[in-house]
This record gives C-alpha cells, structure tokens and sequence, in this order.
C-alpha cells in the first residue's frame, strides 16, 4: 500500500477509536518500555482491563516507580503490579532480564515490545551497533525469544492464545533502506549499524533512521508470526502482529535537534494524537477479535484493523530482505545469547510463509 503525505493528514485527523474492552483476569501482561507515554498508557489500560499481574519493563529505577505509580493512582489497581529493569542498549542487561524471567516469571500471557529510540545522532553501544537498531531490532526481539517459550507454554498450560505485539509505525512506508544495504555480503544490521556506513552517507543515514527501524520491526514480526507452529485446523498459539499507533504527543523525539524538534513539535500540536488515544491501538493489537484472534496473526495493525504494510514489504524484494533480516538477528542474538539458537531451534518452525 501507498502512503502518502495526504493520507497521513486524513488519518491523523481522523477521531481516535475507543478503547477494546476485554477480561483480563488471571492474565499476565508485560509491557516493554513502560516508564512513559504510549507503554505507559497502555499499562494502564491493561490494568483498567484486570490483568492478573502486569509487569512494567523500563530502564530507569526511578521513572519506572513512577509509572508504577501512575497507574496505581490511575487505576486503584489491587493485583500483582511490578517493575522490571532492563537496558536495551546493553545485551547483558536483556539477559539478565531474560534470566531472571526463567527462574521467576511463570505465566505470561501478553507481551507488547514497545521500545525506540528518535535520535539523529550515530551512537555506537558497548555491543557495537548503532544505537536505535539494537533497542529496536536487536534487543527487542531478543526479549521477544526469550520469553517465547514461557508464553508457549503457557499457552498450551492454560489453553489460551497469547500475543505479542511488536510495535512499528506508519513512518515504515516512507523507510529507504538502499539495495546495496540488503544485496551487500556485510548484512542489513551490520551495515545499517556500522561507523562506515554513516561517514559514507553522512547525514543522510540518519535522517531516515527511525522510519528504517519501524520498517525492520515490521519485517520482524511478520518473521515470527510465520514462524509459529500452527495445527492445522486451528489457530496459533501465539498470535504475533506489530501496531502503529500513529504520530503521538510522546517524548519519543526529545533528542532531536533543535530545528527539526521545533517542526515535529509544530506538526504534533496540529494532528498528533495523545499517548493515550495511541495506546489504544496497543490494546486492540493486544486483546481484539477475540472470537477469530488468528485474523491479526502476521498482521500490520492501523486504525484498529489489519492494514497493509508499504509495497516494498510485500514485494519479491522485500520478502527477499525479510528472509535474510530473519536469519541475521537470530545469528546476531545467537552470538550474544547461547539460549537463542536452542530457542529458534526447539520452538519455531524453518518454514517461510508471509
């Protein structure tokens, strides 16, 4: 599908859906990036809609209490509330997160990967990639598997069908990732992510980033969700599905500068929607169409339904590129997390569907 600047506006301007009701009660629900805006809000309305327990997943000790906070006092919320620490920008951080959920997180029944970085600036972490492409292409979907087996089982222990929402945005259909990138022997993250790279391209390879980001967690999903075993004559386990929650008032674009802060903060004030009309869509990729869930299996979810991603997605091309992105970030996770490879291997299928 072709997405252009008018259809942008129309839908932005569009009134924001009201929230999917659904029961939550006994249901574990994990929310990745939860310290502020749309994760914030939907951990909110996860709580509103009686999750079991709900586990709030930041990075900062101290805004994390304060998300706890906040949807204690928006919510009374008398269950199971928790914050989890966890530094996307550190494979060893995830790990721990990821270990730690093994010895002591049990059921789970919701998993939303919220998590990305707005930035114009080329950091390189401690792992040695760029920094919004680990948060969001590497480290998330590293949480993701490892916490896949927990959510199989409990799928199978409970009898339910889990999800996991990857979250992605309609920024993907403007993304240009340069053919060389994907047709090139060095590997998609590995270019995208590399110093040389950058001093080649120079401003350029960053002005576009975030667009690039949303269009890999897309590929990812969809990745996945083909990826999950299905019995023939039901739906999946897991149905996995990746969410635009379209352009909000966050604080997603603090880092950007000044300038192009002023722009976005000029266009925000005219069409955004809040974090909260936003994280809506969370809760729909979450909870909706709970009598056929298999309908948002692999989906790209938009305005509260299935959309289609950009063409370039579901072209020769970018199934090509998807192929490889898949076989990358398992050996790149697999390098940075034993467990991994046993994960891909164990629970997920090699065949290729989307």
């Amino acid at each position: 599908m072709k997405f252009g600047l008018r259809q942008w506006w129309s839908y932005q301007r569009r009134t924001a859906a009201p929230v999917v009701e659904a029961d939550l009660t006994g249901k574990t629900v994990l929310v990745l990036g939860a310290s502020t805006g749309l994760g914030l809000e939907a951990a909110v309305h996860f709580a509103k809609l009686g999750a079991g327990r709900l586990i709030l997943a930041c990075r900062s000790e101290g805004k994390g209490q304060a998300a706890v906070a906040k949807v204690n006092a928006a919510t009374q919320f008398q269950n199971k509330l928790e914050l989890w620490l966890v530094d996307l920008v550190d494979f060893a951080s995830v790990k721990r997160f990821a270990d730690k959920w093994d010895q002591d997180g049990g059921r789970l029944d919701i998993l939303v990967a919220n998590a990305a970085l707005g930035t114009m600036t080329f950091t390189e972490t401690k792992d040695g990639f760029e920094s919004s492409l680990q948060v969001a292409n590497l480290s998330t979907p590293l949480v993701v598997l490892r916490l896949l087996p927990s959510m199989l089982k409990t799928a199978e222990q409970y009898g339910s069908i889990g999800r996991i929402v990857v979250v992605a945005s309609d920024a993907h259909y403007w993304a240009n990732i340069d053919k060389e990138v994907w047709e090139g022997d060095a590997g998609i993250i590995s270019t995208l992510g590399s110093a040389e790279y950058h001093r080649k391209k120079g401003r350029s390879a960053m002005l576009d980033r975030y667009s690039v980001t949303k269009l890999l967690n897309v590929f990812f999903a969809r990745a996945l969700a083909a990826r999950i075993p299905v019995s023939p004559n039901g739906p999946p386990p897991i149905v996995v599905n990746s969410v635009n929650p379209g352009m909000c008032r966050t604080e997603i674009f603090r880092e950007l500068p000044g300038p192009i802060s002023l722009l976005v903060s000029g266009i925000q004030s005219v069409v955004a929607y809040s974090a909260e009309e936003g994280s809506r869509q969370y809760v729909y990729a979450a909870v909706g169409e709970p009598e056929h869930p298999e309908r948002l299996h692999g989906e790209f979810i938009m305005g509260g339904a299935p959309a289609e991603p950009s063409d370039f997605v579901v072209d020769a091309n970018g199934k090509k590129l998807e192929r490889q992105l898949w076989d990358e970030v398992v050996e790149i996770l697999g390098k940075a997390d034993g467990k991994v490879d046993e994960i891909v291997q164990s629970y997920l299928g090699n065949t290729f569907a989307s």
